[in-house]
């Protein structure tokens, strides 16, 4: 199986490549969909995509029918250089919005 990343930006792109991830750059969301689509249709072997938060966030209803899918490809978000965009109790959020379990 192997990874693809979906970036905003060029710098997340040329260091996932360099760590042997291909990607692309993506401008919009509608190019994102286009491309995802395309890439789950045609790639029997991608088992990991990947996007940077920014592009993630441009597409938010096909990150959750994308989490909500289950199977693979694994849905994975990383921050750019500039670090996360996300609040410090994201992940007690994501709990929550995922399982509809409050953790405190």
């Amino acid at each position: 199986m192997r990874a693809f990343l979906v970036s905003d930006n060029h710098d997340s792109l040329v260091g996932m490549r360099i760590a042997g991830i291909e990607g692309v750059l993506v401008r919009s969301g509608d190019e994102t969909r286009r491309i995802v689509r395309d890439l789950i249709e045609k790639d029997r072997d991608l088992g990991i995509l990947v996007f940077t938060e920014k592009a993630a966030a441009a597409v938010p209803d096909l990150m959750k029918q994308l989490r909500e899918h289950g199977g693979l490809p694994l849905i994975v978000e990383i921050p750019d250089r500039h670090g996360f965009d996300r609040g410090a109790d994201f992940l007690t959020r994501y709990v929550k919005d995922a399982i509809g379990v409050r953790m405190e």
